[in-house]
């Protein structure tokens, strides 16, 4: 069965991460729709594996074949289905998890929701590698999306205890979000960004993995996007990050800091900037009620560790249940961190498209 996300548009994600191809069919998106294939490119690679020190050695391509839904560079109003090849698996890596399940990942849950007929061979469908048809879709949409004024960015807010500089939640500019996807490293403080590669660095050595978390702004968003209650631009945007595998938390505007204010410090007062209504601070991260407020639109999300370390570790024998220890072969990250940036954003981009589009469909009568 295909994980499916629906709304105005329809996503759905399958294949495996060492079958012979993962893919993504996206229906919802408008005739006419001009898709340029280098940009979709850059920003696939951005996710890729394999080129660069931090991320796993496993080297994909990661090149998107169209089935349907393009012609001579756009859209055709038909669902979009793209495929990419798996080049570079290595299987055997895997065969001892159907009976020894890693910690921290879904091997036992998947064997007792599929009675042992799953594909483990890297994750299989619970693979990270099932974001790049994500990023497909999101790369698509963040095209679209710039096209109306429209600009999603991200950047890597923390790796460990290392901390990056914070957007500003009132001024964000369109250039400073796009040098950052330029990056290899997206943070804004290039010093932090290479203390951050240092503790990558330190748990790599170590047979270890680091966690950390990614924050994203979307700017030039007008006003009236989402609804209360279940629909809201919080529930839209929650609800595709978690369709990435290692995000553990999400948070908007001042998150949980919340907690711990009163609310005369957290209200923002609101002002006028050339007529518009604008707010003088964002604690509420661009969204109030489910809605967006025309203010930077905010959040952050926590991205757990890589499960799969080479350190031994503690496991059962589902066949002899028996204790059993466990030493991972393969290919892993050591940090996820830096390749999970353009998910987040891809993500991001959905859910306001979706809600673009459902607005449109619907504005009341003047």
């Amino acid at each position: 069965m295909a994980s499916i996300w629906k709304n105005q548009l329809t996503l759905s994600i399958f294949g495996e991460s060492h079958g012979l191809a993962i893919g993504m069919t996206i229906d919802g998106i408008p005739a006419g729709e001009v898709v340029d294939m280098e940009r979709l490119q850059a920003f696939l690679n951005r996710r890729a594996p394999g080129r660069t020190p931090w991320s796993t050695p496993r080297k994909e391509t990661d090149i998107p074949e169209f089935l349907s839904g393009l012609k001579d560079g756009k859209t055709t109003g038909a669902p979009i289905t793209a495929i990419i090849r798996n080049e570079n698996t290595r299987s055997k890596d895997y065969v001892n998890l159907k009976r020894v399940p890693r910690p921290g990942h879904a091997d036992f849950t998947a064997e007792v929701k599929y009675g042992g007929h799953q594909d483990n061979a890297g994750g299989g469908h619970f693979s990270g590698r099932l974001t790049a048809p994500l990023c497909i879709a999101g790369g698509i949409i963040l095209q679209i999306l710039a096209r109306r004024g429209i600009t999603v960015g991200a950047h890597i807010a923390s790796i460990g205890a290392v901390q990056d500089q914070c957007f500003d939640p009132v001024q964000i500019d369109k250039s400073m979000l796009e040098a950052i996807a330029d990056k290899d490293f997206p943070v804004l403080d290039d010093a932090a960004g290479v203390t951050m590669q240092g503790e990558v660095e330190t748990a790599k050595r170590e047979l270890d993995s680091v966690g950390g978390t990614i924050e994203c702004a979307a700017i030039g968003l007008p006003p009236g996007l989402g609804d209360p209650i279940f629909d809201g631009m919080e529930n839209r945007i929650a609800s595709l990050a978690f369709g990435i595998p290692a995000v553990k938390g999400i948070e908007f505007g001042a998150g949980f800091a919340v907690s711990t204010m009163r609310g005369s410090l957290h209200n923002d007062a609101f002002c006028l900037d050339d007529d518009r209504v604008k707010t003088r601070t964002n604690h509420h991260g661009g969204i109030l009620g489910g809605i967006t407020s025309a203010m930077p639109l905010l959040f952050r999300v926590a991205i757990k560790p890589t499960p799969s370390i080479g350190r031994v570790q503690e496991s059962i024998n589902l066949e002899t249940r028996e204790a059993a220890a466990l030493e991972i072969e393969g290919r892993h990250d050591p940090c996820i961190v830096p390749r999970a940036v353009p998910c987040i954003e891809a993500a991001a981009a959905l859910a306001i498209y979706d809600a673009i589009l459902e607005t449109e469909g619907r504005r009341p009568c003047n």
